[in-house]
């Protein structure tokens, strides 16, 4: 069985807090009430939230979002 590619197709989160960053390049972030780390790497350009303190929108890669179950 061939193994699925990642889908690297930009995700669109709501209302979503960055709460702390971590050491290892990951930022914590609030989503529906629950923390998650995300890698700083991954975050896509268009996203609201980069840093501790910003909230709006998170953009992030859909294998991420999948792998975090935020989808």
């Amino acid at each position: 069985m061939p193994r699925e590619e990642k889908s690297w197709e930009p995700v669109t989160i709501e209302d979503v807090k960055g709460l702390r960053a971590t050491q290892g390049g990951a930022l914590i972030v609030l989503i529906e009430g629950k923390t998650v780390a995300i890698p700083q790497a991954l975050i896509d350009d268009d996203s609201e939230v980069w840093r501790p303190g910003d909230e709006g929108t998170l953009v992030i890669p859909e294998f991420l979002a999948i792998e975090k179950d935020l989808v």
